[in-house]
């Protein structure tokens, strides 16, 4: 069998599964748990790379098929379900798709350049990375959740479009920014690990009043069929 199917992938490999599944729900309009699984690929990826190291006996092989496993993962989970939500939540104009396309662009980008340097540093040291360079593509399922939940809150529909497009713009800007950024600790992670959850909760229960929301924006007819 071609790949590698230890436990030190399993958690890439359903964190992909969970971005196929909320691709679909995106494209069929059920937004909510389009997030939700989001959601649910940022937290395998929080973790999988701890699992990962737990396998002492890696060969090099391995441990590059981890590393460009998990960056094939991280576009579709982090560049394309989120590209897909703003797309079928309203940035659907011309100049929207634009900055949706540069936005998986960058991280694309990103995501190449993590794989080459990664590469070479593992070969240089077994020590753990203390900061991130530029800002992680999983940040992603941290902002987009926040800004649905939190949505109701604005002034109107235009307004949470208009935030919408900031937010890809800016986080997509920051995937290749060259800056360097504190990994968190395992309390830190525990605390944004619960906030998001908590999120995701929120946005599923009030589901109903968000899509109501949602569908009084000024969008194209053709976007609701």
């Amino acid at each position: 069998m071609l790949g590698v199917w230890d436990y030190t992938v399993i958690l890439t490999y359903i964190s992909f599964a969970s971005a196929g599944i909320g691709i679909f729900c995106a494209m069929s309009m059920r937004v909510q748990w389009a997030i939700f699984c989001l959601a649910c690929s940022g937290l395998c990826d929080m973790f999988d790379g701890k699992v990962a190291r737990t396998k002492k006996d890696r060969t090099e092989d391995e441990k590059k098929f981890g590393i460009q496993i998990d960056s094939l993962c991280d576009i579709v989970c982090f560049g394309i379900l989120p590209m897909t939500i703003c797309y079928k939540s309203g940035m659907n104009r011309l100049f929207s798709v634009a900055v949706l396309v540069l936005y998986g662009l960058a991280g694309l980008v990103r995501l190449a350049h993590f794989n080459v340097m990664e590469e070479k540093r593992q070969q240089e040291t077994s020590e753990d990375k203390k900061y991130y360079q530029g800002l992680p593509i999983t940040s992603m399922a941290i902002a987009l959740p926040l800004l649905f939940v939190l949505s109701p809150l604005l002034p109107g529909p235009k307004v949470f479009l208009i935030a919408m497009h900031v937010l890809v713009m800016v986080v997509g800007a920051l995937f290749i920014v060259d800056f360097k950024l504190r990994k968190p600790t395992v309390m830190e992670i525990i605390l944004i690990t619960g906030v998001v959850a908590l999120a995701v909760v929120i946005l599923i229960f009030i589901g109903r009043s968000w899509w109501v929301f949602i569908r009084h924006a000024k969008f194209p007819p053709s976007l609701f069929r």
